[in-house]
């Protein structure tokens, strides 16, 4: 009779892959490893911590990073002072910012670099710089208020342009010019100053009348936008005539650098030629 084998019969030691031995024969390994204690007491002493080796790398790399660009740093500035050094020695002057004295922005100092005898003319035309950054910030204040009276935000944006774009273009475009002319005695910078400070003039008269050109003139503190604003609101008015008032001597004391400028350079070339003169006189 045959018998079937027991499904439920666990075999022999030999064939039971689950059972820890005791058999005679050899015995199958299928890969299951009893689990140790990892440190205190474990058999194969304290785990090791194992510390990714990518972040001591890059902590490393950006150490030699921070060196490297600290001492491109210290570089640079010996770099800058051996220059400056270098042209000090040589006699060109350092132009050091000193003014306003409580925000030093520009050079200027003209009691030591312009000669006495342009020294006038000079302070002068510091005045009249001065001048047009008074008639610009009032002209701009004027506008503000007109503005929320009339809420016209396009003589804001106008107002914020000839204040933003006329005090540092008329230093750049006239008054630095004529102070490096009457520094150094350069032709090209008094060429320069006279065809920029015509336009500066140019402005002026412009703006002292305020022609209805841009949105009726009024973008401009002149004496036609005075006159239009003052009918329809008296503050309004008030501000604007204060500003046509400041134009019109901002351009009477323009013509007057003008005319001392001119003055000066006809009674240098007369001087000039007298000393030329007396040479041959005297031979």
């Amino acid at each position: 009779m045959h018998h079937d084998p027991n499904p439920f019969d666990e075999g022999s030691a030999d064939d039971n892959p689950f059972t820890n031995g005791g058999g005679g024969g050899a015995k199958r390994q299928y890969g299951f490893r009893p689990t140790e204690p990892a440190g205190f007491g474990g058999g194969r002493g304290d785990a090791t911590v194992d510390v990714p080796l990518d972040t001591m790398g890059d902590s490393k790399s950006k150490a030699r990073e921070l060196s490297s660009w600290e001492s491109d740093l210290k570089r640079r500035e010996a770099d800058i002072k051996r220059r400056e050094e270098a042209l000090k020695n040589a006699g060109v002057p350092m132009e050091e910012k000193n003014w306003p004295p409580f925000f030093p922005i520009i050079h200027h100092d003209i009691a030591n670099e312009i000669p006495a005898n342009l020294q006038k003319l000079q302070y002068l035309a510091f005045a009249n710089w001065l001048g047009i950054i008074l008639c610009l910030s009032w002209n701009f204040i004027a506008v503000i208020v007109c503005w929320i009276k009339e809420g016209d935000s396009k003589l804001f944006f106008l107002a914020t342009i000839y204040a933003l774009l006329g005090i540092p273009l008329s230093y750049l475009m006239w008054y630095r010019p004529l102070y490096r002319a009457m520094r150094t005695n350069s032709a090209f910078s008094f060429g320069w100053f006279f065809l920029c400070y015509l336009i500066h003039i140019g402005f002026c008269i412009i703006a002292a009348i305020a022609p209805p050109i841009v949105f009726h003139g009024k973008s401009l503190t002149g004496i036609l936008a005075a006159i239009d604003t003052f009918s329809e609101h008296v503050i309004i008015g008030i501000f604007y005539f204060v500003g046509f008032a400041l134009f019109c001597l901002e351009t009477l004391l323009s013509i007057g650098v003008l005319q001392e400028r001119v003055l000066q350079s006809a009674t240098g070339s007369s001087r000039s030629r007298k000393e030329s003169a007396i040479p041959f006189m005297r031979r």
